[in-house]
Formats: structure tokens, C-alpha cells, sequence
């Protein structure tokens, strides 16, 4: 979907910066729709979306453990954005983004010691630093992490034989004939479906030989994508993997399960270190689990962990080698008498990022999207209602295990706007700028149904005061924001906003829709 505003006008010097207007969200790309009444196979559920740092690339994992590459085209078929800009190209206004390659890259595997199945659902990607012409990213399932190096190879053709055209025509490229070939072999390197002493007719020689002798030559025609497994990272947790975020140091990267947080080196596949291990002496007082976890962007010694408790620890590595002990702990207290037998549940956070201006963190737990200033520990300080409207009906969501579903959470590259998603399969904008009351649902579909959701009453104030602000999304018990009834079998878990522009990449079902 394109978005588009109204451009700014003349204000005096020196004074705040209006919020900018609502975008205009059109419909842009899906890759992997289905046609009506056409069956979806379980392998083919997208679990894992992320864009590259240049934003011109685009990658998916499934639940069959596959990961699909995407690429940019309005850009990469006139040069880099910068050029095109120098040159007063006209850029499209349509991002478009075509199929690059796929590979498997895990297998459903069998724990033997443990009699344990382990899926080859890839959980989440995670794109490394480039390095001569070659992608590099990492993908993990439940247990095993994975780094791969996806590269453009050269298809090479051989050609300038002493063989006529005709006959090489009628019998198959020589290039061909001589790469596919069967299982006898002849003493000069050559293959032959035919017995040894079989004399080949069909090739014709001018009496008296050949007046001259051409060797072969090998020509690029060209260039196919090749993925291939650098380091597998492996035997390193004891339960189910949630998180891996790499370092900005271009060196390390974390892996995150429900007790422990291990720090690898991309170039060390065999060793790892526990950093954080929250699992007690006795498996029976254990009240909490990590849920997520991310490195800072530029600060190469800080991570952030999320809990299912609600809480976010910000861990400075320079303090210890284990770090047990966090340097600041993010939680919002409750209401005296709201606690009930779903508030724990409902508290627990399924993603957290660290906000463009890195000051700030941004979670996401069943019912809300929060913000959090790093500099202050005793609550959000803006909170966007997204799912309170299902408050009514959490016996059936608890029933139906609805209740557990793990949404993510995205910035706008520009830091103006947060997304997450909800049932559905629509998705929620919210603006986070001082006195923004943007607040826009969508449906993640070809026709999108937009709707402004009106704010409170009582107005937004900045989040640089460290107020808190609550922006809501649909108050209404009985159905969406768009008035309809809601379908939980139908929701919108994985998103990720392109780096530089207004371009939302969704999993709606079984496939990926761009957005922009």
C-alpha cells in the first residue's frame, strides 16, 4: 500500500514540529496466493519475514523450513536509489519486489536422547553484513541456527566444437550431452549410453580429417542465485529457540530460548556462551520465561530481553561475564484489584525492538503496543490499545489457545509510525510522534478497508515529557474495528516495515503481501 501526506508548511522558528497526517495505504504486491477453494498444505505458512538493511531485499521462512528470497526491481534495474536521485530519475512510487531464489535450509530432525521431534519451522531470520557481491543471513528453527551465504554463480556453456550445427542440434548441445551424463564412462573422461565398441554414425568427417582442430570454449550466458550453508550452529539449547539478533559489531550475534541467552561468533560454529541463564535450581519455582530478545543497534555491549511476565531487562555485557544481574528493568505496575487469572497471560510480550532514535523500546503483548523510554523504568510511555476489545471474551480465546498467539511489532524507518497485527488479518498503524492521533487499521488484503479510529477525548502528549499516552485501536466487545465480526482462525502474526520507506512486508495466511 503507497502511503502519501500533505506536505509541511511555513511555521515560526524554533517551534515543535506538527505531526504529520495520516498516510494514504494502498495495496502494492502478494507473492503465493492461492486460488478460491485451493487447498493451503501446513509447509506453506509463512513464520518469518524480514527486510534487509538497504530495504532491497526480502526474506521469508516457513513452516516447511524453507527460506524465499525477494528482490527490489524499480531500483536495482536503473542503479542505486542514490544515482537515480542524482540523476533526476523519476523513482517509482510502487516499490515492486520480484521472486530471487529458495532453498531448504532445515530438515524435520529427530532427538534421539530426549525421543523429541524437532520441526523444521523456521522461528526467525535474521539478514548479516553483505560482503563482495554475497547476502549472508542467518535462520534458525527450534534448535538449530543456521548461517548462509546466498551468491550469484555463472551457468558457463561450451561451445566452438568441430561439430556440425545440424547434428548438434538434432543430438543435443554438446554442453549438455557432456554434463548430463550417464553412468559408463570412457577412458578419455567422455560418457556413452552405448557399449565401448558401439561406432557413433550419426557424426560425419570430411575425407582426408579436419583442416583444422577447434578447442573448445567455455562462455557465460548467466547467472543463477546459489545458496550454500556456512555454519551450523548447534546443540547449544535445551528448549525451543525465540529469538537470534546479531551484533553491531558484524562479529557476534545472541540466540535466545526460554531459559538461556547464548552469544556466538559467526566464524566459531562449535562453542558458544551463556550470558544469561534464568533457569532455578529447582524447575518448580520457576515463574517466568524470556520471550524475546534483541541487541541494541549501534551499542554493541547492551541487549534487551522480554519476559512473560511483562517485563524488559536491559543487560550492559561489560558488567559480567554472566549477566544474572540487569542494569535496568522495564515493567508496568498493576492496578490494584485488575489482576485476574488472565492478567499474566495477557502481560506476557511476544517481541520487542529497539526504536530508530535508540532511545527508546518497543513491545508487544497480547492486548497492547507499548513504548519505553530506556531512561525511565516505572512504565511505558505511550501505550497503543490493540486487542482490548477481546478483554470480554478471554475464556474463549483461553479455550481455543488463541490467547497464546505471539504477534510482532515494527518502527517506520523514519521512527514516525509503529505496526502490529491482530485477527482478521488486518494490521494496526499508530503514530508516535508528539500529538499525533494517527491510529489506522487495514485488512491485509488486495482491497483494504481503511478506517480512522478515533482517539480519546483527553489529548496525546509528547513522549520526550515521559508521559504516558493510550492510544485505542476498537472498543467494541462484539466485533473489529471495521465492524465486523472476528475470525480468530484468520491472524495477522508476522510483519516487518521496509527500512527506508512506507512499505509494510505482512504474512497474510499462507503468503507474504507487500504494502506500501
Amino acid at each position: 500500500m503507497k502511503a502519501s501526506g500533505a506536505e509541511d508548511g511555513g511555521r515560526p522558528a524554533g517551534s515543535p514540529a506538527p505531526p504529520p497526517p495520516p498516510l494514504e495505504w494502498k495495496f502494492s504486491q502478494v507473492f503465493g496466493e492461492r486460488m478460491a477453494g485451493e487447498e493451503v498444505h501446513e509447509v506453506d505458512i509463512i513464520s518469518a519475514i524480514e527486510f534487509d538493511k538497504s530495504g532491497d531485499h526480502l526474506a521469508t521462512g516457513d513452516r516447511g523450513g524453507r527460506v524465499v528470497l525477494f528482490e527490489r526491481t524499480d531500483v536495482t534495474n536503473h542503479g542505486s536509489r542514490k544515482d537515480l536521485e542524482m540523476q533526476d530519475y523519476p523513482i517509482s512510487r510502487h516499490p515492486e519486489f520480484r521472486y530471487k531464489t529458495e532453498f531448504q535450509s532445515h530438515e524435520p530432525e529427530f532427538d534421539y536422547l530426549k525421543s523429541l521431534e524437532i520441526e523444521e519451522k523456521i522461528n526467525k531470520i535474521k539478514w548479516c553484513q553483505p560482503a563482495n557481491h554475497a547476502l549472508f543471513l542467518l535462520s534458525t528453527n527450534d534448535k538449530t541456527i543456521k548461517y548462509w551465504k546466498v551468491q550469484e554463480r555463472k551457468v558457463k556453456k561450451i561451445s566452438e566444437m568441430n561439430v556440425d550445427a545440424s547434428i548438434a542440434e538434432q543430438n543435443g548441445s554438446i554442453a549438455s550431452s557432456s554434463m548430463n551424463c550417464p553412468s559408463r564412462y570412457l577412458p578419455n573422461g567422455g560418457c556413452s549410453e552405448r557399449p565401448y565398441n558401439h561406432l557413433n554414425n550419426e557424426l560425419s568427417f570430411p575425407h582426408g580429417g579436419l583442416p583444422s582442430l577447434r578447442l573448445p570454449m567455455v562462455t557465460s550466458q548467466e547467472t543463477n542465485p546459489i545458496a550454500r550453508c556456512r555454519r551450523i550452529y548447534a546443540h547449544a539449547h535445551d528448549y525451543h529457540i525465540n529469538s537470534i539478533s546479531n551484533n553491531s559489531d558484524g562479529e557476534t550475534f545472541i540466540s535466545a530460548d526460554d531459559l538461556r541467552i547464548n552469544l556466538w561468533n559467526l566464524e566459531i560454529s562449535n562453542q558458544s556462551f551463556n550470558i544469561i541463564d534464568v533457569k532455578p535450581a529447582n524447575m518448580e519455582d520457576l515463574t517466568e520465561v524470556i520471550t524475546s530478545a534483541e541487541f541494541h543497534p549501534t551499542h554493541c555491549n547492551m541487549l534487551a530481553y522480554s519476559s512473560s511476565k511483562g517485563s524488559i531487562r536491559l543487560i550492559d555485557l561489560r558488567q559480567s561475564a554472566l549477566c544474572d544481574n540487569h542494569s535496568k528493568m522495564f515493567e508496568e505496575r498493576d492496578t490494584p484489584g485488575s489482576r485476574s487469572f488472565f492478567t499474566e497471560i495477557i502481560a506476557s510480550i511476544s517481541d520487542i525492538k529497539f526504536a530508530k532514535d535508540e532511545r527508546h523500546i518497543l513491545s508487544r503483548d497480547y492486548m497492547t503496543l507499548k513504548l519505553w523510554d530506556i531512561n525511565m523504568e516505572s512504565g511505558p510511555v505511550a501505550t497503543f490499545q490493540v486487542n482490548e476489545y477481546l478483554r470480554p471474551k478471554l475464556c474463549d480465546l483461553y479455550e481455543n489457545d488463541s490467547i497464546f498467539d505471539k504477534f510482532d511489532c515494527c518502527q517506520s524507518g523514519d521512527g514516525l509510525r509503529v505496526a502490529t497485527g491482530s485477527y482478521s488479518n488486518l494490521f494496526r498503524v499508530f503514530g508516535c510522534m508528539t500529538g499525533s492521533d494517527e491510529a489506522t487499521t487495514l485488512e491485509a488484503s488486495k482491497n483494504p478497508m481503511r478506517q480512522q479510529v478515533q482517539t480519546p477525548s483527553r489529548p496525546a502528549r509528547s513522549v520526550s515529557t515521559l508521559t504516558r499516552v493510550v492510544r485505542r485501536g476498537s472498543e467494541s466487545p462484539a466485533v473489529d474495528a471495521n465492524g465486523n465480526s472476528y475470525d480468530f482462525t484468520t491472524k495477522l502474526l508476522h510483519l516487518a516495515w521496509h527500512p527506508t520507506e512506507n512499505l509494510i512486508a505482512l504474512r497474510r495466511m499462507c503468503r507474504a503481501a507487500a504494502s506500501d
